[in-house]
């Protein structure tokens, strides 16, 4: 395969064949990310350095988000070993082409003692039925499975290829994985062999709109070269027009790749939003306080830059979270369960539909009633902690089991609650050095409304007023 030249169309020289394809890893020394997953004698690696009469490991399960590297591992594993490589994918194939991969490999092992490693993408596709196909195989080691879901498996994958398999999880790259991937591709033969020139602007920008999926690093990048080297066409069309004579430096000029051909290349504007820099901070900082300040229009406008500018879903769900407990309280109870169940449903399902469970429960939280009470009751509470305001546990109130207790008159005078009308009873419970002291004071938002009389009574009853 021949490297592009350059003064052409930067990207193309390379025919059909997409560059994440053609930049796939033929071992897994040249997998960016993973590391977890790539020690010395982990399953991945025992896989890829065993041999066809002993491939060694188990059959593995990848689950991770899309482009983090679950069919580039399978075909690196093939690739570095060299062993026999059977790859389906649950969207084409059914049960018959599980069957007869199944009896080639029992062939196979049968005639040369060699086993066959098969990699199915996609296999939360495959109904029970598919799966079970898999189950003789995999349990007689006609087969090593290398199963890839970006589903949960708990949920996707039948209980007895579960228990037959190592689950392992992908994590999304880093920014540092991408912009490696995304120089290699650039000078690399197999990819733009150095026919274009990438601007630190632009790099950053295809780091940004990736999110942790190298594909989508890689496919953006090919868009943009391509891109360059269209314009630059057009723009030496154009002077020719004018000029009599091509000026031999600009035939040979290399295409340079800069922010804005990036935007125009996957047509959208690039968000100014360094994750780990001050746009971060304002615009979470502005999602919070159009959430407390009950502006649902400019909390999902600010959910929407993070999420276009690959901020980390669960970062969001935590703020979320966060913002549940401190601004809404008691004022609405179902506030932080909804909130934590919008946590638990990107976790799930991943990005980018985890910005629908996400947008639902920014939308509750914005619209719901507002109150900081408990937050500030537990900081008021703490200060007096810190400050050495605290006294000694009321006799009554300390525990009366161990040894020695009841000499020293622990628990003596306690009520039970649960004996006196309406399970209160009149008992003093802070120490004597805050007695009176109140950390809690609903407000009259939502559903505190109804705790601020309760709270009333209930104080009256255990202060004997």
């Amino acid at each position: 395969m021949n490297a592009p030249t350059t003064g052409g169309r930067a990207g193309l020289a390379q025919g059909s064949v997409p560059l994440a394809v053609r930049m796939r890893p033929t071992s897994l020394d040249e997998v960016a990310g993973q590391q977890h997953l790539l020690g010395r004698g982990s399953p991945l690696v025992q896989l890829a350095t065993g041999t066809r009469e002993n491939p060694g490991g188990v059959s593995v399960i990848l689950w991770g988000p899309p482009g983090t590297g679950k069919t580039t591992l399978a075909q690196a594993i093939a690739r570095q070993s060299g062993r026999e490589f059977v790859e389906l994918s649950a969207v084409t194939a059914g049960v018959k082409d599980v069957r007869e991969v199944m009896e080639k490999a029992l062939t196979h092992r049968d005639l040369y003692g060699a086993t066959t490693v098969l990699f199915l993408d996609e296999i939360h596709r495959f109904s029970k039925a598919q799966q079970d196909a898999l189950l003789p195989g995999v349990e007689n080691g006609w087969v090593i499975l290398i199963a890839a879901t970006t589903e949960n498996p708990s949920f996707s994958v039948i209980s007895p290829l579960l228990s037959r398999s190592l689950l392992l999880t992908l994590k999304p790259l880093t920014d540092t994985d991408l912009g490696m991937l995304v120089d290699r591709a650039v000078e690399d033969p197999r990819g733009l062999g150095g026919s274009v020139v990438l601007g630190d602007e632009a790099r950053a920008a295809i780091v940004r709109l990736a999110s942790g999926d190298a594909r989508r690093a890689l496919t953006a990048l090919e868009a943009a070269a391509a891109s360059a080297g269209a314009l630059q066409h057009d723009a030496r069309d154009d002077d020719d027009e004018h000029d009599a004579v091509d000026d031999p430096q600009d035939a040979g000029r290399v295409p340079v790749i800069d922010a804005e051909t990036v935007a125009a290349a996957v047509d959208r504007a690039l968000l100014r939003y360094d994750r780990q820099g001050d746009e971060h901070y304002d615009v979470i900082s502005a999602f919070v306080k159009s959430v407390r300040g009950s502006d649902v229009d400019a909390a999902l406008h600010y959910l929407a830059r993070m999420i276009e500018a690959g901020e980390d879903a669960r970062f969001i769900a935590r703020r979320i979270i966060i913002s549940a407990s401190e601004d809404i309280g008691m004022a609405d109870p179902q506030a932080l369960p909804i909130a934590v169940a919008a946590a638990q449903a990107v976790q799930l399902i991943g990005m980018p539909e985890g910005r629908i469970p996400l947008a639902e429960a920014v939308v509750y939280l914005a619209t719901a009633p507002k109150s900081n009470a408990a937050y500030t009751g537990v900081n008021q509470a703490m200060a007096d902690v810190k400050a050495g305001r605290m006294g000694v546990v009321p006799n009554h109130l300390r525990d009366a089991h161990y040894a020695g207790a009841k000499r020293l008159g622990h628990g003596k005078g306690y009520v039970y609650s649960h004996d006196a009308d309406h399970g209160v009873a009149k008992q003093q419970y802070l120490p004597d050095a805050l007695q009176g002291t109140e950390y809690y004071t609903p407000t009259a938002n939502g559903y505190e409304r109804e705790v601020g009389p309760r709270l009333e009574r209930l104080r009256k009853i255990t202060r004997g007023e």
